[in-house]
């Protein structure tokens, strides 16, 4: 793969606002030429979800996203049947041949679509978004493997469903379990760290209106300082933003130029109540010091 691949496939995610570092641009480049999954791991607010909504902006692809939770089925990922129609139905067609009836309440008319199943139907290839798959049983996540091996789906009722077009898939996980390594082996890999300074400060170039340069950097920097502090929870990316675009909309030109606002704004990056109590006036002051 050429530098001028990658160099393209990051100034295109640039184009919708998400600012990829040179690995994350490769594996999405490796994903489009050989057609596998990428899972990204990282902390929380690392922006893996995004990667996902920007790689659909820079296709023109629907985004399909599958929220994964404890005690996730089939039937909440992949179909169901519209069982109130179909009941209304069999009522409708009391005394009709028994064998007609059920050919027609199981039917493409009673099917309810999720996720999965819209994505291998899409005559378009989607992005399909499988968000937080490490909070999902181990027994979906062996479902998942067939799906993802073959892009194809058996209903009893229809017989096998292949994929018309097969989407870009993309896993992300927190690391709250350890995913198996049958799953690993399917995908592309690659891990979300908290950006460095220089490449926060021009997301929120590209993010923030208004912002300039120098505040761009201050903030980045500050957030920086803020995720080595002993936080419960550690600002991501979309509090970064928030936090700017709540400077930029109170005309703070700079974190130095107004402390009392830079405090008080914090309610956009510390949100538990040990977090606020742990940075104090004081304790905002000197990271302001530092990085002014």
């Amino acid at each position: 793969m050429s530098v001028a691949e990658k160099t393209r496939i990051a100034e295109r995610l640039a184009g919708v606002g998400y600012i990829a570092d040179p690995g994350l641009a490769t594996a999405l480049a490796l994903m489009d030429m050989l057609k596998r999954p990428l899972l990204l791991e990282g902390e929380a607010g690392v922006g893996k979800t995004e990667v996902a909504k920007a790689l659909a902006a820079i296709h023109g692809a629907e985004l399909i996203r599958l929220q994964c939770h404890e005690g996730l089925d089939r039937a909440d990922a992949l179909y169901e049947w519209n069982y109130q129609r179909q009941l209304l139905a069999i009522k409708a067609r009391e005394g009709a041949d028994p064998d007609t009836v059920e050919a027609h309440i199981f039917s493409e008319t009673y099917l309810l679509e999720r996720p999965l199943l819209a994505a291998i139907r899409r005559v378009d290839p989607p992005v399909l978004l499988i968000d937080e798959i490490d909070r999902a049983d181990e027994e979906f996540e062996a479902f998942l493997l067939e799906l993802l091996s073959d892009f194809q789906v058996s209903i009893p009722e229809l017989g096998t469903l292949v994929a018309t077009a097969i989407p870009r898939v993309v896993l992300t996980s927190n690391g709250t379990r350890e995913l198996s390594d049958a799953l690993r082996r399917r995908c592309l890999y690659h891990v979300l760290d908290f950006p460095e300074v220089d490449r926060e400060a021009r997301i929120l170039l590209a993010r923030v209106p208004g912002i300039d340069t120098a505040l761009a950097l201050q903030v980045a920097r500050l957030m920086a300082e803020m995720r080595k502090q002993d936080l419960a929870k550690i600002p991501g990316i979309a509090e970064t933003l928030d936090w700017a675009a709540a400077l930029v909309g109170l005309g703070v030109p700079r974190l130095d130029a107004d402390r009392e606002a830079v405090f008080e704004t914090l309610a956009c990056v510390l949100k538990t109540r040990e977090d606020r109590a742990r940075i104090t006036r004081e304790v905002t002051d000197r990271l302001v010091g530092k990085v002014a």
